[in-house]
């Protein structure tokens, strides 16, 4: 079915239609790749849709039991890489074009949908070859150096957050950056009284060391002070077992876990975030309503994530936080404070919300579709 108030409600693409979601590797890349595809899904009766990414597990884990049909390709970055590194992703590039082109040739997709990452890059480039309209998406407000490459390339760009540099202006569209369907339905929901304060730590898909150890320093403050809250982090899978030792020795009431599968569920339960700044956290932070404590990752690819962190901090949601010089002693204090005042995290909570732009997945969908009614089937049935 077609959204109420589309463009497209009397768009024909036959019984079905075929789309391509290339990129992964983080939880970043992927959640909004699947929230597209599932939405796409809804609205384009018995569509096929293959995600092209990469062979990490937390690609896997990710789209299980989804109904996505899963390629993967061997490729390697290139910014911030040793020298050796980015001379052996070159070597890989040409083979890996290849096998894109094979792949889209054997899947015959009407529409490349790309959200970043490695293998962004050759796929887009076979698309181009083969004449397959290529949609991306850049989640972040500094696009990495594949999206900037593969917005030359690229029919339709679509962006969470005002970038700098900016992208191609002609072709480029904000849409904001897609939610999963359980996440919106939760934010769309009245927000219960809570009992007791809940803080939420978040490190990414993946965790993060440092965020880690700065609150088991901070908790050593807070249980003396014998501040009332419980804690629900998310450690990543190397500290989960340091971390939740941690907490049961200072009598902590905490749910440590290295990957949350039910984010809508902690969503919902949190007073308050402290977490890193990725472009797709932020976003669901938005649409929950969170208030956020927030330490961007300082060497994410051109400081990205202190960017995306200024935008939401511009907005009252948020505080940032950076890591250089930041002690536990003073992420205690940010944490104290900011729980003790209910005012003033009520107006955090607000202005985070207000930021949410709750109907990205439909924007970039319609994008997509316009793309393949403007171009029409490349592939026959």
């Amino acid at each position: 079915m077609l959204r109420a108030g589309s463009p497209f409600n009397s768009l024909q693409l036959g019984e079905f239609m075929r789309l391509i979601v290339a990129g992964g590797g983080t939880g970043g890349h992927l959640f909004p790749g699947i929230t597209v595809a599932s939405e796409l899904m809804q609205r384009v009766p018995d569509a096929r849709v293959l995600f092209v990414g990469t062979s990490r597990l937390l690609d896997q884990q990710a789209l299980a039991d989804r109904g996505f049909e899963l390629a993967t390709l061997s490729c390697g970055g290139i910014k911030g890489m040793s020298s050796l590194a980015r001379f052996h992703s070159l070597l890989q590039l040409p083979g890996a074009v290849m096998v894109a082109r094979r792949i889209l040739r054997g899947f015959r997709p009407d529409l490349v949908f790309s959200v970043g990452g490695y293998v962004t890059g050759p796929v887009v480039l076979a698309a181009r070859l083969l004449g397959v309209p290529v949609c991306i998406h850049e989640q972040n407000s500094v696009p990495g150096m594949a999206n900037r490459y593969a917005a030359r390339l690229a029919d339709r760009v679509c962006i969470s957050l005002p970038c700098a540099p900016p992208l191609p202006v002609g072709k480029t569209v904000q849409t904001g950056n897609p939610v999963r369907q359980e996440i919106l339905l939760a934010g769309r929901q009245e927000q219960q009284p809570k009992i007791r304060a809940t803080l939420l730590v978040l490190g990414g898909s993946q965790g993060a060391h440092r965020v880690n150890m700065l609150m088991m320093e901070a908790m050593e403050m807070l249980a003396t002070a014998r501040e009332n809250l419980q804690v629900i982090h998310q450690t990543g899978t190397d500290d989960q077992e340091m971390v939740a030792q941690c907490y049961q020795r200072l009598g902590v009431q905490a749910d440590v876990v290295a990957f949350v599968l039910n984010m809508a569920g902690v969503y919902a339960k949190a007073s308050l975030a402290v977490s890193r700044a990725g472009a797709t956290t932020l976003a669901e932070l938005a649409v929950m309503g969170v208030p956020a404590l927030l330490i961007p990752y300082p060497y994410a690819a051109d400081n990205h994530q202190a960017t995306n962190a200024a935008y939401y901090a511009a907005g009252g949601g948020c505080l940032v936080l950076p890591e250089s010089g930041l002690t536990g002693e003073i992420l205690a204090r940010s944490i104290s404070q900011h729980l003790q005042n209910h005012e003033e995290l009520h107006t955090m909570a607000a202005n985070m919300k207000a930021m949410a732009m709750s109907d990205a997945c439909e924007r970039i969908v319609d994008e997509c579709l316009a793309l393949v009614h403007r171009r029409g089937r490349l592939f026959s049935s």
